[in-house]
């Protein structure tokens, strides 16, 4: 059973997402939460993975994700956000999240979301991830700057990448690529040093910035054919 938390300012948002979350046979809302309350929640449940609104009025999502870096075990972490909090998702990646998740998800999509959390994948709204780059330069300048970095990874790594950007955990690209554990953990530590970011969903929007994903799917078309 994955264990979830959400924090958010708004009572509907938080009985909604209980609601579709507790509606599935794996996984349990043990607890929610303002921001004010989000670290006495977490440390008295334990959640597995934590949904958080990225802003709030008392303390925000910034704020809360900063202060659980200290925490052990930690939970991954998705940022619950608007198209009007782009400006904020950087500084979250910076601090540690596993990704971001638009509030108006499809109710299955967010279940599943849940389930590449728990397993250590990264998560990645499409709409979110387009209208970042669209709307605010400063982050398209970073992403490529990390972008241009991708070809400095090897075959095997490239392989690795995409598959953190699709959001498997180490064990699945392990399967996928017939990896040990181990193995995939040092290309991981090596991708993240080669493109200069601290977490998977960096290293995933670069791989979507450089057009490895569209590159990829174009090879796996023609082996195909």
């Amino acid at each position: 059973m994955i264990r979830v938390v959400v924090i958010d300012d708004e009572a509907l948002v938080r009985s909604g997402f209980s609601l579709i979350l507790n509606s599935v046979d794996d996984i349990s809302v043990v607890g929610t939460g303002t921001g004010g309350e989000a670290l006495q929640v977490i440390q008295a449940e334990k959640p597995d993975v934590l949904l958080l609104d990225i802003r709030m009025p008392d303390v925000d999502g910034l704020a809360v994700l900063n202060s659980i870096r200290r925490i052990s075990p930690r939970p991954a972490v998705a940022m619950l956000t608007t198209f009007d909090a782009d400006e904020y998702i950087l500084t979250a990646f910076r601090l540690g999240a596993s990704g971001f998740v638009l509030k108006d998800t499809e109710p299955r999509q967010l279940a599943d979301f849940v389930r590449v959390l728990a397993g250590g994948g990264v998560v990645l709204s499409p709409k979110a991830s387009q209208s970042l780059v669209q709307n605010h330069p400063a982050f398209a300048s970073v992403l490529d700057e990390e972008a241009a970095r991708v070809d400095l990874l090897t075959d095997r790594e490239r392989d690795v990448l995409v598959l953190v950007a699709e959001g498997l955990s180490n064990t699945d690209i392990g399967q996928r690529l017939f990896l040990g554990a181990g193995t995939v953990k040092d290309h991981v530590s090596a991708i993240l040093a080669k493109l200069g970011v601290s977490s998977r969903v960096q290293a995933a929007l670069a791989a979507q910035r450089s057009g490895l994903l569209t590159r990829q799917d174009r090879s796996a078309g023609s082996a195909g054919s």
